[in-house]
């Protein structure tokens, strides 16, 4: 008999053999949207390589996740991204929820007054994750970024949730997501990142110029609760030949007291507004 075919390997025979196995798929499928939420995307070849495994068993894992709505393609690329699934099940945590309907009135305000996209952003795991996006009215062809896991390290909503953190937490956060290179703006030094942490605290925002895109600068502020955590951010981008958030008059004082705004709809209720 084929050693392959005899019952000692055959899950449907052997109740733990078969739970086993079963344990063993969750574990790898969720090691592949890992890889993929800490590279931004990643490829077949990639995938299998770093997990050890063949292609065709990492192209099985794909293809079960990307029918789940986990992950998608990106066709042009041939590589695969984290799916609006892992948006909408993130989004079932009600503070979530509730912070989403909140910022509404405010996100499409600043989007219609400067006329540029903005979006409400929330820390998940390590990465800052877009919950809700509006586009400004003179906008075309602006990339949507619901659903999308973006770098703490290298956008305006990550670094003003960063510099939130408590150092210790802080520190677990930047060694465990590392501080890749998107574009030669992007900082990758960590001292140089950790000596922004206190300026973005005390100034209330962080702007960043070309770091996560060429081409794209954007600008945040922290949304609080009502024990003052910092929960969110919110967050105006554009092109770079147009927008430069510190030179545009009014647009940093509209900014911070939409994000007050937001938090005391959340209940925060300190004295002195935005």
């Amino acid at each position: 008999m084929d050693a392959d075919a005899s019952p000692a390997n055959d899950p449907d025979s052997d109740p733990g053999g078969a739970h086993h196995a079963g344990v063993q798929s969750v574990d790898r499928a969720i090691t592949v949207l890992e890889i993929i939420a800490r590279n931004g995307d990643a490829g077949v070849s990639e995938i299998a390589e770093e997990m050890g495994v063949h292609k065709s068993t990492a192209s099985r894992l794909l293809s079960a996740l990307d029918a789940r709505g986990m992950v998608q393609q990106n066709h042009e690329r041939g590589k695969y991204q984290l799916g609006f699934n892992i948006l909408r099940l993130a989004s079932a945590i009600p503070a979530r929820l509730s912070l989403v309907k909140e910022a509404r009135e405010d996100l499409e305000a600043l989007a219609e007054k400067f006329a540029e996209t903005a979006n409400l952003a929330v820390l998940r795991s390590n990465f800052a994750v877009n919950v809700d996006q509006a586009i400004g009215p003179n906008t075309l062809g602006t990339q949507d970024w619901i659903g999308g896991l973006t770098p703490l390290h290298a956008t305006s909503s990550g670094k003003v949730m960063l510099a939130a953190l408590p150092p210790g937490t802080r520190d677990r956060v930047l060694r465990e997501s590392g501080q890749a290179r998107y574009t030669p703006q992007t900082i990758t030094d960590r001292d140089e990142l950790e000596r922004q942490m206190p300026v973005i605290a005390e100034a209330g925002y962080a702007a960043t110029y070309e770091e996560l895109e060429r081409g794209l600068n954007a600008v945040a502020v922290p949304i609080r609760n009502h024990s003052g955590m910092v929960i969110g951010a919110i967050s105006l981008s554009g092109p770079a030949f147009r927008f430069e958030p510190e030179k545009i008059p009014g647009l940093l004082d509209a900014l911070k007291q939409a994000g007050y705004s937001i938090s005391v709809k959340m209940g925060y209720t300190a004295a002195g507004g935005a």
